[in-house]
């Protein structure tokens, strides 16, 4: 079995801001990564694909304030741009 994954190392190179807003995303993204893995068995994120993330903002997220998905969806958009992916997610608040 090997390491497990470090997401701290995956996200350095785009992570920017104030000590509190990288540790807010580190944990958000590490939340996001436990819950695609136990619905789809994908534990990095170079498995996902946008659907994944797109299930986790509309469905994990669904009965969160809007202030919450609103910082989860900044998290996704951060691990998009990551895997340098086209991707665009909305969130309609």
């Amino acid at each position: 079995m090997g390491k497990p994954f470090d997401m701290e190392l995956f996200l350095a190179g785009v992570l920017t801001g104030s000590h509190a807003t990288r540790q807010r995303h580190l944990r958000q993204a590490k939340i996001i990564q436990a819950e695609i893995a136990a619905r789809w068995q994908r534990e990095t994120p170079r498995a996902w694909q946008r659907k994944h993330l797109a299930w986790f903002l509309e469905h994990h997220l669904s009965q969160r304030s809007e202030a919450t998905r609103y910082y989860y969806l900044l998290t996704v958009r951060l691990l998009a741009r990551r895997l340098q992916t086209s991707w665009v997610f909305n969130l309609y608040l």
